[in-house]
């Protein structure tokens, strides 16, 4: 059983950056796929980014490419979302998702995770 907490949202002004954390507990997070999905009200759950923690494999979204970077400190046994210029259509609230499948992989479909997050919610206005 993988038991997730995000934080670090809040609001934001357009153009400006936010840091959210995915804390891990019950499994060692050096073996699991973590990736960060987003909803917003009427919308389907979008995947933003996703990464290996064991080494290699990252992927983003086309919508957040050079703008947010995920990442990994495996002695804290946390993954983050360091998101950057952001934009009014990034406003959603921000799941953190993981899977422990026996070999590296990464996904963006929300199907592919049994573990989720409550949840933190990022608003960009000016």
């Amino acid at each position: 059983q993988v038991h997730l907490v995000e934080s670090g949202g809040g609001s934001v002004q357009p153009g400006g950056s936010l840091r959210l954390s995915c804390a891990a507990s019950g499994y060692t997070v050096s073996n699991l796929c973590v990736a960060w999905f987003r909803q917003a009200p009427g919308k389907e759950r979008e995947g933003v980014a996703a990464l290996w923690t064991g080494g290699g494999s990252v992927i983003y979204a086309d919508s957040v490419k050079g703008r947010f970077t995920i990442s990994q400190d495996n002695a804290k046994n946390t993954v983050y979302l360091q998101m950057n210029s952001l934009k009014p259509e990034d406003t959603a609230m921000y799941y953190c998702a993981a899977e422990t499948p026996n070999m590296e992989r990464v996904s963006l479909s929300p199907g592919f995770y049994r573990y989720w997050g409550q949840g933190t919610q990022v608003t960009v206005s000016s």
